[in-house]
C-alpha cells in the first residue's frame, strides 16, 4: 500500500517555474515507478512524465519535452516535477501516481498506475 501526496502547486506567471513534491507515505515506495498527470477542465487525464523506480530512467509528453522534469530521491521517499517556461496551457489539477506492481520501467498509461494522490492546482496566468 502506497499513499500519495502531492504539494506545490499554485498560481505562476506564464514562462514562471513551480517544482511540485510527491510524498510516499509507506516503505515500499522506492520499488515502484512514479508518474505524474495533469487534467484541466473538461478534458481527459493526460500523461505529463513518468520515472522509474530507481530514478535512472524517465519518459515525457511530447508537450512538456524540455521544459519539464521528473526526479526522485528515494531515500526521502519523494518524487519532485520541476516545471519551467510554463505556459497557459499548462494550467491543470497535477496527480501523482504510483504503479500497481514493483520494479519496470517509466509507463505512460494511466492504467498501470494503481495508487494516485489527491492532486494540486496549477495555474498558469498573467
Amino acid at each position: 500500500q502506497v499513499l500519495l501526496v502531492e504539494s506545490g502547486g499554485g498560481l505562476v506567471q506564464p514562462g514562471g517555474s513551480l517544482r511540485l513534491s510527491c510524498a510516499g507515505l509507506g516503505s515500499t515506495f522506492s520499488r515502484y515507478s512514479m508518474g505524474w498527470f495533469r487534467q484541466a477542465p473538461g478534458k481527459e487525464r493526460e500523461f505529463v512524465v513518468a520515472i522509474n523506480w530507481s530514478g535512472s530512467t524517465t519518459d515525457h509528453a511530447d508537450s512538456v519535452e524540455g521544459r519539464f522534469t521528473c526526479s526522485r530521491d528515494n531515500a526521502k521517499n519523494t518524487a519532485y516535477l520541476q516545471m519551467n517556461s510554463l505556459k497557459p496551457e499548462d494550467t491543470a489539477v497535477y496527480f501523482c501516481a504510483a504503479v500497481g506492481r514493483p520494479g519496470g520501467g517509466p509507463e505512460k498509461s494511466l492504467s498501470a498506475y494503481h495508487y494516485w494522490g489527491q492532486g494540486t492546482q496549477v495555474t498558469v496566468s498573467s
